[in-house]
């Protein structure tokens, strides 16, 4: 069995960050990548069980397959040469789908930090999707913290209507 470095990849620019980081471990480990796009039918996974729609999603998942090359283009340019590379599009919660895939004790876990909200820094609290990895991940999580370009634009107010020269 080789070393797996998993990464969750959705677009955000937190994972984008996560993917940079998540082929430098895997370049350092020298360890197979498998980047991670799940994704839940509109409506959620309750809706589409009660009115499933198979070609509606085959449409969705299409688009999450996109998503996921559209993230590794917008961080890396591409898929990193000279790195085994796994994708894998899969229908389901981004936490209990991640958990489920990084299952041995030797995979590392890479994900992004999430979006924080104003009282959930104010009393130190993690993102959901952040608190399940840390809980119930059997391998190590390894959480990426938002670039200094994220954090700054967190901090500033928007500023509608007006533009700047």
């Amino acid at each position: 069995m080789s070393a797996r470095v998993f990464v969750g990849v959705h677009g955000s620019l937190g994972s984008l960050q996560a993917l940079r980081r998540a082929v430098a471990e895997a370049r350092e480990r020298q360890a197979v990548l498998v980047a991670v796009l799940a994704w839940t039918p509109p409506g959620g996974e309750v809706a589409y069980r009660r009115a499933p729609c198979p070609p509606l999603h085959k449409v969705q998942r299409e688009l999450a397959e996109q998503r996921l090359t559209d993230a590794f283009d917008a961080a890396l340019g591409g898929i990193p040469t000279g790195l085994p590379v796994e994708t894998r599009v899969v229908c389901g919660p981004p936490g209990p789908v991640l958990v489920s895939l990084a299952a041995r004790p030797d995979d590392l876990l890479v994900v992004g930090s999430g979006r924080t909200g104003v009282l959930r820094r104010a009393f130190g609290l993690q993102p959901p999707v952040v608190r399940h990895f840390s809980m119930r991940a059997a391998c190590p999580v390894l959480v990426v913290p938002p670039s200094a370009m994220v954090r700054d634009l967190r901090r500033r107010p928007l500023q509608r209507g007006k533009a700047s020269v």
